[in-house]
């Protein structure tokens, strides 16, 4: 695999956005074929405001656009992974001043169902082509949670608290929550953590499958996931993920098809054709990133 070492940050807070002039929210760095991607609002817990949303969104369709990509950490600098909406936001719905994130007016057609801006936010890390790790610590709260919920894995530390805290504020989960967390813990458990916005340690977490797994270095855990998962045949990779996000969400018809497309796709093709090669020799393989 080629190195490269591209640094990069989405820079979106502006009058227009609601935040300081020149504020970065989301820091890129991507090397080796692994994007490292920081919320960078640690004075905030990383907590969610207008131009935090847009950066997420920002930086997940420029990282889609990008065939070098074979995996994505998705962290938070500081304290917490994201403590969720800026309370400032809250203080103005109790008066009525505060409106929901807008639409983001651009059909390109890369986020699917997901219309709001905060919706994008989450569900943009779900509809990239490759693994999503989400490496949690601290704080990961109301829509923190809903954008965690948009990786493949979720690589928890230790001091981890998680909560779907919008109840607790007279809300419901808006960032595709509510159509993702039953999917992972059951609906009865799903409604039981929305009703009452109760906070789970991460041990509790990752038994009710809200975590992947607790790791004490999550950050550092992840980007070696990301690593082992880029050094892999990266169309199948691709496939993998496509096919896995199938199931239970398509007929067990159209799941077997799309593999038996899939598989007929991979064999013979340059990048498995060197995978065999490179096991066969013992040596590391070499890809071809997809164009």
């Amino acid at each position: 695999m080629t190195s490269t070492d591209r640094t990069g940050s989405t820079d979106t807070a502006d009058d227009r956005d609601g935040g300081a002039a020149g504020a970065q929210r989301v820091s890129c760095t991507i090397r080796d074929g692994v994007a490292d991607v920081r919320l960078e609002r640690p004075d905030k817990r990383n907590a969610l405001d207008p131009a935090m949303f847009t950066a997420l969104a920002r930086t997940g369709e420029r990282l889609h656009a990008d065939p070098s990509v074979r995996a994505v950490v998705l962290s938070g600098a500081g304290r917490s992974f994201c403590a969720g909406l800026d309370v400032a936001a809250f203080g103005e719905m109790a008066t009525g001043e505060h409106d929901l994130p807008g639409t983001d007016e651009r059909a390109d057609g890369l986020h699917g169902p997901a219309t709001a801006l905060g919706q994008r936010a989450a569900h943009v890390w779900t509809r990239l082509p490759v693994p999503v790790i989400a490496a949690l610590h601290g704080h990961a709260y109301g829509g923190g949670l809903q954008i965690a919920l948009g990786a493949d894995v979720r690589l928890a530390a230790p001091d981890t608290r998680l909560s779907v805290m919008e109840i607790d504020w007279g809300l419901v989960p808006d960032m595709t929550g509510t159509q993702v967390l039953p999917e992972l813990v059951g609906r009865d458990v799903a409604k039981e953590l929305t009703f009452t916005g109760r906070i789970v340690e991460a041990e509790e977490a990752g038994r009710l499958g809200l975590v992947t797994r607790v790791v004490d270095e999550p950050v550092a855990e992840a980007l070696r996931l990301a690593a082992d998962v880029a050094s892999r045949n990266p169309d199948a990779i691709r496939e993998a993920k496509r096919l896995l996000d199938l199931a239970g969400r398509v007929g067990l018809e159209e799941g077997f098809a799309a593999e038996q497309t899939a598989i007929r796709r991979l064999i013979g093709s340059p990048n498995q054709a060197e995978a065999v090669r490179a096991k066969l020799d013992g040596r590391a393989p070499t890809f071809t990133d997809p164009s």
